[in-house]
């Protein structure tokens, strides 16, 4: 409170004049405006927009010098803070709230403010900066935030996303090379099924996550494409019309990832459909996590009571009042993560849908879930892959244990006596709690030699065939 009470303060003026402003804050009137009337969560543009937009501001006004729209004086101390943007030198100077005007505006503004007043100051006050005239220079809040948003999830998706799950997978290979061997008892619906290898059954995992990687890949070729240059409405307004191109592979330089103009602002403004395509594969991506983790803590379960085929680490305590407990609690983890990036996608969905003619006007929200999304699937996989995948490890007395009980392996011998005598010989078993050899030899249907020919778990799985 004295703190707020003792702060000083300065004028800073804007189209619907004069706002207060704190003095050791580079922001400006636009600003300041949409901090006072935006007071809503706690949720704050996130940092990967701003470093996107230091990026943009710097490119764009490289090439407008270059297009002759901008003076050289002007274009370079506009670059210089947007390093010490890229730097965290200017860290604190962006406190809008994701809840805003659709478009972005504000963020827009908020940059420009900031890039102006602190490249007036490197200056020593020699050189007017403008945050309209000469940071916003060929440009619109409506294309910047576009592109804003274009490079911040591509450099997730290739920085986060990617690497954890192609190391996910990559555990999952080992695993299922190294437990190939190990013949146990398959499940469907949840009841027992025919045999299959435990390195069979994490192959599964391993190609699930192999082709969310092919998915998220692939859609994110989309974002590549840049709204800048579209100004306003799409139509370059004030901007020369190689702008957009120049800005594109100036962006590229930049960052070191190849990027475009859109062939279309028109789209590019209005459709958010790039962006929400790349997020569905988030989904798929969440469905397989969860898919996975559900399977992990199933397998894992127990230790006596469960099904108890693996074990995983055993990281933390698991209760406050059971002793010696240990959860699954990276398996939880993954979980919620997969149930937030369903709900965001949710979300995203529905933003994507918002574009009224020529602008959609659920940016901010739709890029902080996209964002939030990366984050949390790249910090969950990586965590799972440290704390729980590479420590699973089989329980081959269980799993023997287990696949000697399954009644199932009982459909080896369908070739020799059919279905139905099959099915007599499995009820037999099941009915007077004993095995399926001796319920072959009770039944008459088969000897014991004859069984004992028949049922071969291991060949059951497709060990003979190298499988």
């Amino acid at each position: 409170m004295n703190q707020e009470k003792d702060r000083k303060y300065r004028k800073e003026h804007d189209t619907m004049g004069e706002v207060l402003v704190p003095a050791d804050r580079y922001w400006g009137a636009q600003t300041q405006r949409s901090y006072m009337n935006f007071r809503i969560g706690t949720e704050k543009i996130p940092a990967e927009i701003i470093r996107a937009f230091a990026v943009l501001k710097k490119a764009a006004a490289l090439a407008n010098v270059e297009l002759g729209m901008l003076d050289e004086e002007r274009g370079k101390r506009i670059a210089q803070v947007c390093d010490e943007i890229l730097d965290g030198k200017l860290d604190g100077n962006f406190p809008l709230a994701v809840w805003q005007t659709g478009s972005g505006t504000q963020s827009n503004m908020n940059v420009n403010e900031v890039i102006a007043n602190r490249a007036a100051e490197l200056t020593e006050g020699r050189v007017d900066f403008h945050p309209n005239n000469h940071v916003n220079c060929s440009q619109s809040s409506n294309d910047t935030f576009p592109t804003a948003m274009h490079i911040a999830a591509l450099a997730a998706v290739e920085d986060r996303v990617l690497p954890a799950v192609k190391s996910l997978a990559e555990t999952f290979d080992d695993l299922s090379e190294k437990y190939a061997s190990i013949v146990k008892t398959g499940r469907t619906h949840l009841q027992d099924a025919v045999p299959l290898t435990l390195g069979q059954e994490i192959s599964a995992w391993a190609e699930m996550l192999k082709k969310d990687g092919e998915f998220i890949a692939a859609a994110a070729e989309g974002l590549r494409e840049l709204a800048l240059g579209g100004t306003a409405v799409g139509t370059g307004l004030n901007a020369h019309e190689k702008f957009g191109e120049r800005a594109a592979e100036i962006i590229s330089e930049l960052t070191g990832r190849r990027f475009i103009t859109a062939p279309n602002k028109f789209h590019s403004l209005t459709s958010k459909d790039q962006i929400a395509f790349v997020h569905g594969a988030f989904r798929t991506l969440a469905s397989d996590l969860m898919k996975i983790a559900n399977d992990v803590r199933w397998l894992a379960s127990g230790p006596r009571c469960g099904i108890g085929e693996i074990t995983i680490p055993e990281n933390e305590p698991g209760s406050s009042i059971m002793p010696g407990k240990v959860n699954p609690t990276q398996c939880e983890a993954l979980t919620m993560v997969a149930a937030q990036v369903m709900g965001n996608d949710v979300t995203v969905g529905i933003g994507a849908s918002q574009g009224n003619f020529q602008l959609n006007v659920f940016m901010p929200v739709i890029i902080y879930n996209f964002l939030q999304s990366a984050a949390l699937l790249s910090d969950a996989v990586n965590s799972f892959n440290e704390h729980c995948a590479r420590g699973i490890r089989p329980d081959e007395q269980r799993i023997a244990e287990n696949l000697e009980k399954s009644l199932m392996l009982v459909t080896a011998l369908n070739p020799h006596i059919g279905y139905e005598n099959a099915a007599v010989i499995a009820k037999t078993a099941h009915r007077e709690g004993i095995t399926l050899r001796e319920a072959a030899v009770r039944t008459g249907l088969l000897t014991q030699e004859e069984f004992d020919r028949y049922v071969k778990p291991e060949e059951m799985a497709g060990l003979r065939h190298g499988k």
